[in-house]
């Protein structure tokens, strides 16, 4: 239950983002639904394809699209309180990335997959709906930009393995691998941390 509840929150969560980005690219309201429905399971959906789970999670429980629905009208109905909307994308995005991460790692150990196998599963969980998002909002994704992100998530992973062998409790160590990434994220912003690039100076 614990684990479904995390899945529920990080769907929120990047609907929200995905919504945000929308409205900041002034879609119409069928655009904005279909880029918060893309960045809130086209991730999870890479993933059990690639696993080949299938039907896809979403489509077999349509409390994913209700949530999804959820977070598209509260965003719409509160976007004039969110003052900064670029504070409030990193927000949820940030949530989304934590939880997402965590997610895949699991579905992979369920499915029996090596742990680089797993982290490589979490990766794509919380980077490639946001990658879809920013492809269909015209602009370059975030994982493929100077900034920390998917970093993170192999980071995430990392801990979650590591805190696993050391045998500590389910639910510390989805809390302490969600907030490593989170944390981790949010210091890379506040102390602007980024990767060299390498492309021409």
């Amino acid at each position: 239950m614990f684990f479904y509840l995390l899945d529920i929150l990080g769907t929120m969560a990047f609907a929200i983002s995905g919504v945000l980005t929308a409205l900041n690219k002034k879609m119409d309201p069928f655009g904005v639904f279909v880029i918060a429905f893309v960045t809130a399971v086209g991730g999870g959906t890479l993933r059990d394809v690639l696993i080949g789970r299938t039907p896809v999670g979403w489509m077999e429980d349509l409390n994913y699209v209700y949530v999804i629905t959820a977070g598209f009208i509260l965003a719409i109905i509160f976007r004039k309180k969110l003052d900064k909307l670029r504070t409030s994308l990193f927000f949820f995005d940030t949530i989304g990335l934590g939880v997402f991460t965590l997610i895949g790692l699991e579905k992979g150990l369920d499915v029996n997959l090596h742990p680089v196998i797993c982290i490589a599963l979490g990766t794509m969980t919380a980077c490639f709906g946001g990658v879809t998002r920013d492809i269909l909002c015209n602009q370059i994704p975030v994982v493929f930009r100077r900034e920390i992100y998917a970093t993170i998530c192999i980071l995430g992973g990392c801990v979650f393995f590591l805190l696993k062998a050391l045998d500590v409790s389910d639910g510390l160590l989805y809390i302490l691998t969600s907030g490593v990434i989170i944390t981790v994220r949010l210091m890379a912003v506040v102390f602007k941390w980024s990767l060299p690039s390498l492309g021409k100076n």
